[in-house]
């Protein structure tokens, strides 16, 4: 088993980034490696609810992943189980947890992606997360810039 983590600053406050994590409309705004669309963000963000996720990629191929919410603090932290809809990057269940620390920028961000299959899962992981929290960090930063 191996895992990933990745860190990030995030031009808004813990409890605006925290309903990015886990609203659908929020989902829907940054979540999937690159453009593509988020076709599906079904979201019960508590202890013992479901998520479930779909995004088509620019080069048309569709992903899904759902798990269950483990623990939720809010704005500070998020734990679940995250399983891949056939198996296909990676077989098993994996857990991804995520921690939200204000800084004086706004957010820092912590994500860790552990209990992955193999090297080559933990790779794609990385990628695919590094592309979705571009995304996000960017988002804000677009609203940072419209509002000054």
């Amino acid at each position: 088993m191996t895992s990933v983590t990745l860190v990030r600053r995030i031009k808004a406050r813990p409890s605006i980034v925290f309903d990015a994590l886990t609203t659908p409309e929020g989902v829907a705004s940054w979540f999937g490696p690159d453009g593509g669309p988020v076709l599906v963000a079904e979201i019960d963000p508590r202890v013992g609810g479901r998520f479930r996720m779909r995004f088509r990629m620019l080069d048309g191929s569709e992903h899904e992943s759902s798990g269950e919410y483990l623990a939720i603090v809010k704005p500070e932290r998020l734990s679940m189980s995250w399983r891949w809809t056939g198996g296909a990057e990676d077989p098993g269940e994996s857990l991804v947890e995520i921690t939200l620390r204000a800084i004086a920028e706004g957010t820092e961000l912590t994500l860790r992606h552990s209990r992955l299959n193999d090297e080559e899962s933990r790779r794609s992981h990385e990628e695919g997360w590094t592309g979705a929290l571009d995304k996000l960090e960017r988002r804000f930063a677009a609203i940072e810039q419209s509002s000054a």
